[in-house]
């Protein structure tokens, strides 16, 4: 699904583009892939666990989400930089249609100056533009209590625990925490 492309101001001043990627930004996105997963514990994969993905990789990827009818996958950019990516993504299934699942990465840099609040209304509003949809569905790791905030915020409530669901590279163990957010439609 391709979203349409809006401007957002950050806190700070700076000017963001929301849209869809475009398929010839496939590097850009591996990079933002790479740079994103070295910043944090708090994504689910570590940067040397995305070797295998490639520019090539990331442009078919791109032109999937932008074809497909159940996922859509919302870019920020500032000075034509990608800052930020999230998805959506939902199955046409009888049984678990009504579920989206979403998910949400920011470069460090941005954090703090509203781009997850807006990314998140993004994917909110795509979820509700498809009757289907009535609850939306994602999860977050122990320990990162500016995306539980963040969440909690967007009216998501947890639902359950995935113990010792996380191994970091030292042997810690995190849990992680599966949250909902209900889509109330009226009947």
């Amino acid at each position: 699904m391709i979203i349409q492309e809006s401007t957002f101001t950050l806190k700070d001043g700076r000017t963001a583009v929301i849209r869809s990627a475009k398929p010839e930004e496939g590097a850009a996105l591996l990079e933002f892939l790479l740079t994103v997963t070295g910043e944090t514990e708090f994504l689910i994969r570590y940067p040397e666990e995305t070797e295998q993905y490639t520019a090539e990789n990331e442009t078919a990827f791109i032109e999937r989400e932008n074809g497909g009818a159940g996922e859509a996958m919302p870019i920020a950019l500032i000075d034509g930089k990608i800052v930020a990516c999230c998805q959506v993504s939902w199955e046409a299934k009888i049984k678990t249609g009504h579920r989206a699942t979403i998910a949400i990465s920011i470069l460090k840099e941005c954090w703090g100056q509203g781009l997850g609040t807006r990314l998140m209304e993004e994917l909110i509003r795509i979820a509700e533009g498809n009757e289907r949809i009535l609850q939306l569905e994602l999860d977050f790791i122990e320990g990162n209590s500016r995306a539980r905030a963040l969440y909690e915020k967007m009216g998501f409530r947890i639902t359950g625990v995935k113990l010792n669901a996380i191994r970091l590279k030292d042997g810690t163990f995190r849990n992680e925490y599966m949250m909902i957010r209900e889509i109330r439609r009226e009947s």
